[in-house]
């Protein structure tokens, strides 16, 4: 069984039941018994985060977005930002914590769709990568919405997603289209770089950079 097929394996009907995100969590517990791989837990930074040339944080404050187990955000905390990471899966979350014993990161429960009043417009730094692209397309807006809205004025985000030169319906992941990853500029965001790098099997993967 490729590692794949345990994260289709969950997912199929979950979405079939409505749910687009329930399975999350499901993967996370079954992987934490020995039952399941989650395909996207390795030991480095998200593909395309490390050569991203983010500046120092210098005490600045930064969010990452569907933050699994964590390797995005030692990443990123380990360039000096004050780091929040969100997850909507509470294993996960949990797992996170014990994979990083006395981490600086502040990991928390969290939903994209709902997430915190307090969080708008209130991150130095966002890293999104790979979430949207797991959520169906009909949730794309309003996904796409959250992770922009966090962004602070003079603030920087980075977007990191499988890619595809058109949409398909054959998921999760849903690769983002370059429609779909223009969508996260708009009200007072804007692109700074969109630019595709490496590739996989998809159409290569998008490293997006936007400022407010």
């Amino acid at each position: 069984m490729s590692i794949e097929n345990d994260a289709d394996r969950l997912a199929g009907p979950s979405l079939a039941a409505g749910d687009a995100t329930g399975w999350f969590d499901r993967l996370y517990q079954e992987a934490a018994a020995g039952r399941a791989v989650v395909p996207w837990d390795r030991p480095s930074p998200s593909g395309g985060l490390d050569s991203a040339g983010l500046p120092a944080g210098d005490g600045r404050r930064a969010l990452v977005v569907g933050c699994g187990l964590g390797r995005d955000a030692e990443f990123v905390a380990g360039l000096g930002y004050a780091t929040t990471a969100f997850d909507i899966s509470p294993t996960a979350v949990r797992d996170a914590r014990a994979r990083h014993p006395g981490t600086s990161v502040s990991y928390q429960v969290a939903d994209l769709l709902s997430p915190p009043a307090s969080w708008s417009a209130a991150w130095d730094l966002v890293v999104e990568s790979n979430t949207v692209q797991a959520l169906p397309r009909a949730l794309r807006p309003a996904a796409t919405a959250s992770v922009a809205s966090f962004l602070a004025p003079g603030g920087t985000l980075v977007v990191l997603a499988a890619a595809l030169d058109s949409p398909s319906e054959q998921g999760p992941p849903w690769p983002l289209t370059h429609d779909e990853i223009s969508a996260f500029a708009g009200d007072e965001v804007r692109a700074v770089t969109i630019e595709r790098i490496g590739s996989d099997r998809f159409d290569g993967r998008w490293r997006a950079v936007f400022t407010r």
